[in-house]
């Protein structure tokens, strides 16, 4: 009379256990809360038209202090509702960023951004500019707008999302379009990468290979992939950038640069975020492989 109750009883933990092989945590990690709880922040220089890369001076010709770290003057990061979901505005209003609590190596990070209509100085007369910035490591305001970290960027700009730039020291191996007009990766795969950035002797700027950005007032959604040292710039759905070899240049040795922060900038243009979000990577996804044939 015993084996029913315990039948039932082991019948009961092979249905959770059943259950339980089948239920599998979410992929994506949601990055965006209304506290922006994952985020810290950093702000440098109400820049002025006419900035030169050195540290700003008042009128007695005393050195402006920035900002600093996690200080939101004129609430330039705030997150708003929309349809019950976070959305990161981002005034642009003063230089500066917010970045990851956490560094993050071989990943797959995605998110939607939409412009606003406010732009400031030093840009207010230029497209509109903003940037994802990945593998950041150190300190803030190495750069020469004294406001971002060490990095590779993915470039958010009116009519170029997805072109490239190096942050501070950094430099990386492309295959895409240069500005010289010498290859496109889309179009034919097997061109070799170029190196790009700090002392390599190519500036570090490189276009994308195409526009895909969604039409003024819509969401576009860009997608970075990084896998130890290889990234891809993705723009709704096409790869526009193909990129190796990550590093930074420090007394003339190359050191690699595969993983660390990841930061959005704040650059003069009202912009916004939502469904930013980031999974980890054990292997590059098998339909982007042959872009580093």
């Amino acid at each position: 009379m015993y084996f029913k109750p315990l039948l039932k009883i082991i019948g009961v933990f092979l249905f959770t256990a059943a259950l339980t092989s089948f239920t599998h945590k979410p992929e994506w990690n949601n990055l965006l809360d209304k506290n922006l709880s994952q985020w810290e922040m950093y702000l440098s220089y109400r820049h002025k038209p006419g900035y030169n890369g050195k540290v700003p001076v008042n009128d007695k010709g005393e050195q402006v202090q920035p900002v600093g770290y996690n200080k939101n003057e004129a609430n330039v990061f705030t997150v708003i509702e929309d349809k019950g979901q976070p959305v990161l505005r981002v005034s642009g209003e003063i230089y500066g960023c917010i970045f990851t609590k956490a560094e993050y190596e071989n990943y797959h990070f995605k998110a939607k951004v939409k412009w606003g209509e406010k732009k400031w100085d030093p840009r207010s007369d230029k497209l509109r500019d903003s940037g994802i910035l990945y593998h950041s490591v150190g300190e803030a305001g190495k750069d020469y707008w004294r406001a971002w970290m060490l990095s590779q960027e993915f470039q958010l700009m009116e009519g170029h999302m997805g072109d490239y730039w190096n942050i501070a020291n950094a430099a990386i191996d492309v295959r895409a379009f240069i500005p010289e007009g010498i290859m496109n990766p889309v179009a034919n795969e097997k061109q070799p990468f170029l190196p790009i950035g700090s002392n390599t002797g190519t500036s570090g700027f490189c276009l994308r290979s195409e526009n895909h950005e969604s039409s003024k007032g819509e969401w576009t959604q860009i997608e970075l992939i990084c896998f130890e040292g290889k990234s891809l710039h993705i723009v709704n759905g096409h790869v526009v950038m193909v990129l190796q070899n990550s590093r930074y240049v420090e007394n003339g040795t190359s050191i690699p640069l595969t993983k660390g922060k990841i930061q959005m900038q704040s650059e003069a243009a009202e912009t916004f975020y939502k469904d930013v979000m980031i999974k980890e990577l054990k292997a590059l996804p098998a339909e982007y492989t042959s872009y580093f044939k």
